[in-house]
Formats: structure tokens, C-alpha cells, sequence
């Protein structure tokens, strides 16, 4: 139930269809999410009630053809990708969501993580709901719904329904008649307006936007709801809080989005090159060529070559065919996806002193079969310099860090993990650093300090990772 996901919408006024556009923003927000995905439409000019939507599980490419999206008529749509990280990789749990009621019709597409889901699904539930999924965003679904009953507007009805939930949420919503995007008050997973010619877009990374030829607009800002119909946009902001007390998950800047994305008006790639620079800076070491894993610790390299003056060079080739090993569920196809997903160049390694950049350690597994691939390949020495913080804390917000005992940190010296995964050396980037990855902005650092920017659940909701 607990996801990293990518959301797109879009509302055409004059009325075209929009199907082969949210196939394409979605292709786009790939990364983010690379189990499941799905389309839903509705004609603002027919009859109300009618959706006609289609899920699969696997890529964009793989569950959509040019016939099945030709079937899905509609000028209002939004489009959902997922990867979870706890089991309940099915079909019912893909988005978005279609929900029929006495007002009419619901679609929603979630990107998050609730930390009072079950309390209210328990409350739903006796009260007479009946779930078709075990995800958190049917919770919500169900809560905008209810509202809605005796709201004037849906935009009413969300806003209430956020009120009750907690945690982490970017939000569309679409209604017969109006789409809506909303983000939770900490503003914990990204989301952004664009427009092309008269449609309106919305998304969780403006790389999306650019892939579908649209100008960026602006980012929603954490806790606005923003509704989209034939008059324009409409916000309400009575749920935003200080930028002190906002809790942007800085693993987005790090690791997930895009690095061609920009959020909160702080562009990715950047991000990764200042991260790169400070490791430099707070971690020289002497070395012939400098190297990132692929593709979020790239950039990073970059940086640390710029500032250290050692070579930049590519030491991999990777299969781009292959899906993320930090979010593959399961240990087992995690260790066995990494030497599929990448090899390494002997003539550009060996030999010499190499300093390998990557974006985290996790449990340590993946690190592990890098550096030794990087030996096998005839390096003399392999630095290891990692653009974040140790993982020390479990993630209840979205992001697949896993509980305590499953961190390599936890309870372990730098020198300890430096042996465990056959390193010459290692460095993280030192955490008073994240504040120039994303200046200005707030930012979640709990699961690097314990201290998250709400009161996380008692107990661990999220399940066993490594089932």
C-alpha cells in the first residue's frame, strides 16, 4: 500500500480527446513508478456519469496500444503510475480510481503515503463501505465522496476530506466536470500546473510537460487545491502552512524525480551537482577519474569532478531496459537486477583509482555488487561517496526506506559499512549540506534523523519489505 507514484491531468476545452497526451505524461513520469498504470476519461459535453478507463500492470508501453487508447473518448482525463513496496502489486490496486456515487463519477490518481489510513478505513468500513483495494488512496477516494454529499462543490469536498487525512499526498481528482489537484500541507510529494494552447495540465514533475510540448505554469503550492474548469483556475490555499514547517521529501531532489524536472522552483539536476561539490569539498580523496552509478548519481559525479578537478568518466553501461533496483520489491530480484541492469567498462577502469558516486545505501546489497564489479574490472582502488545522508529511520511518507534492522547504518560505523560492502573508503554527504539542495525551501530529513515534520504512527504500518 505504500508507493512512490507519478500523477498526470489534463483538462482540454475544446474539447479533443486527451487519452494519446496522458499515455505520453506518462511515459514521461516512467521512473517514478514501473508496475502498474492506467488512463481514465470522461466528455465533459456527454452525458455525466460515463468514465471508460484502462489499467494494466507493467510500463506505459507495455499495457497501452494505439487500439486501446483510441477507445478511451474523452476531454478530461488523468493517468496514474505506480510501483509499491509492500506486496499488493495487483491489478485493483493500479489507479486511478472510478468511483460511482449519488453525485455522479470520481476519478482520483495518488502519489503518497496516509499515516492514519487504517484508522479511517476502520471507520469507513463500519460504517458500511466496502473496499475493492488494500491501497491508502481508496480511503481517500471514499472520504472525497462522502464529503461531496453534502457539499456544495467538489473543491468543497476536498478540501474537507483533507482536513481528515494525514501524511503524504499529491492529488487529481476528476469530476464530470472539473479537475482538481491538491497537495498536502507539508507538500511531501511534488505537483505542478502547465498549459498547452487552451488545456490544462497537471503533474508531478514539469518534465512531464515538457515531454507533451506544454509551458510550465507554476507548482502547486503545499496544501492548495487547485480546480480547472472552462473558467479558468480557482485555488484555495486556507490549508498552507509557514515554509519552516513544510516537510518536501529532499529525496526527490536527490534520487527520484527527474533530473530534468524542476520543483518548487529548485531545478534537479542542479540539485545533484551542488550535492557532488560538497562531497568534494568535505570528502577529497586522491584519485585518477571520478564515476556515478547511473542515472541519479551521474550528476553528482559531475559535480565532484567540477569542484575536485579529477577526470569525469563513464565507468557503466546500463541496460535502460531495466527497472530500478532501489524500488524492485524483493531482495532476491533486487541483488540479481544489478548486474542486468548495469556493466562496467574495463578499459575505462582499470587500473586506476576510481571515486564512485551514488545517491544512497540502502541495505547495502546493491553497493556491494558495484564495488566488486568495479575490482573484478581491474580498478585498483574504489572510493565510494554517497550524495546523501546515512539512511538511519524508516520512511512513512512514500519513499521506500525500510524499517531499522534492514538498514546498513543503522548501528554501524562509516569503517564497518566501508568493509561490508569492500570499499577503500566512504563518505555521505554531510547532512547540514541538504539545506543547499534545495535553499529556501522546508524539508523532510527524518528518515535521516528520526524527526519527521509530523508525528509518525506508533507502530510500523508499512509491512514486511523483504517478504
Amino acid at each position: 500500500m505504500y508507493e512512490e507514484c507519478g500523477v498526470f491531468g489534463i483538462y482540454d476545452f475544446e474539447g479533443r480527446d486527451v487519452a494519446d497526451t496522458i499515455y505520453y505524461g506518462l511515459f514521461a513520469l516512467q521512473h517514478r513508478g514501473q508496475e502498474s498504470c492506467g488512463i481514465a476519461v470522461s466528455d465533459t459535453n456527454g452525458r455525466k456519469g460515463v468514465v471508460h478507463a484502462q489499467k494494466g500492470m507493467g510500463l506505459v508501453n507495455e499495457v497501452y496500444t494505439k487500439k486501446n487508447l483510441s477507445e478511451l473518448k474523452g476531454n478530461i482525463g488523468v493517468g496514474h503510475v505506480r510501483y509499491s513496496t509492500a506486496g499488493a502489486s495487483t491489478i485493483e490496486n493500479a489507479q486511478p480510481l472510478v468511483l460511482n456515487y449519488v453525485k455522479g463519477t470520481l476519478g482520483l490518481a495518488h502519489n503518497g503515503n496516509l499515516i492514519n489510513a487504517a484508522e479511517l478505513r476502520d471507520e469507513l468500513s463500519y460504517n458500511g463501505a466496502i473496499f475493492q483495494t488494500t491501497i491508502d488512496s481508496e480511503v481517500i477516494a471514499y472520504h472525497i465522496a462522502r464529503e461531496r454529499v453534502n457539499s456544495k462543490t467538489v473543491e468543497d469536498a476536498v478540501l474537507n476530506a483533507m482536513r481528515k487525512i494525514k501524511g503524504a499526498y499529491s492529488l487529481i481528482v476528476m469530476s464530470p466536470r472539473k479537475l482538481i489537484g491538491a497537495r498536502d500541507p507539508f507538500g511531501f510529494r511534488p505537483l505542478c500546473i502547465g498549459r498547452r494552447d487552451n488545456e490544462y495540465i497537471l503533474a508531478s514533475e514539469s518534465c512531464a510537460l515538457d515531454t507533451i510540448g506544454a509551458e510550465f505554469v507554476r507548482d502547486v503550492e503545499p496544501g492548495e487545491i487547485v480546480t480547472i474548469s472552462p473558467n479558468g483556475i480557482d485555488s484555495d490555499t486556507s490549508l498552507c502552512i509557514s515554509n519552516e514547517k513544510q516537510g518536501r521529501c529532499i529525496f526527490e531532489y536527490i534520487y527520484f524525480a527527474r533530473p530534468d524536472s524542476h520543483i518548487d522552483g529548485v531545478g534537479v539536476y542542479n540539485s545533484r551537482i551542488i550535492a557532488g561539490k560538497c562531497l568534494a569539498k568535505d570528502s577529497p580523496v586522491k584519485a585518477d577519474l571520478v564515476v556515478g552509478v547511473p542515472e541519479s548519481g551521474n550528476a553528482a559525479a559531475l559535480g565532484y569532478s567540477l569542484e575536485s578537478g579529477i577526470p569525469y568518466g563513464t565507468a557503466f553501461v546500463k541496460n535502460t531496459y531495466v527497472g530500478r533496483t532501489f524500488i524492485s520489491p524483493g531482495q532476491k530480484s533486487r541483488e540479481s537486477g544489478v548486474s542486468v541492469k548495469l556493466n562496467v567498462l574495463r578499459d575505462a577502469v582499470e587500473g586506476k583509482r576510481v571515486i564512485m558516486i551514488d545517491d544512497s545505501i540502502v541495505r547495502g546489497t546493491t553497493s556491494d555488487r558495484i564495488v566488486g564489479m568495479l575490482k573484478e574490472a581491474g580498478a585498483s582502488e574504489v572510493h565510494v561517496r554517497i550524495s546523501s545522508p546515512p539512511f538511519l529511520h524508516p520512511c512513512y511518507f512514500g519513499t521506500d526506506v525500510p524499517s531499522e534492522d534492514q538498514l546498513i547504518a543503522h548501528n554501524r560505523t562509516v569503517e564497518e559499512i566501508t568493509k561490508l560492502i569492500g570499499a577503500d573508503s566512504l563518505a555521505y554527504l554531510n547532512i547540514e549540506r541538504l539545506k543547499e539542495l534545495a535553499p529556501g525551501l522546508g524539508f523532510c530529513k527524518g528518515c535521516f534523523t528520526g524527526q519527521y515534520p509530523m508525528e509518525p504512527p506508533k507502530t510500523d504500518i508499512r509491512g514486511d519489505y523483504d517478504k
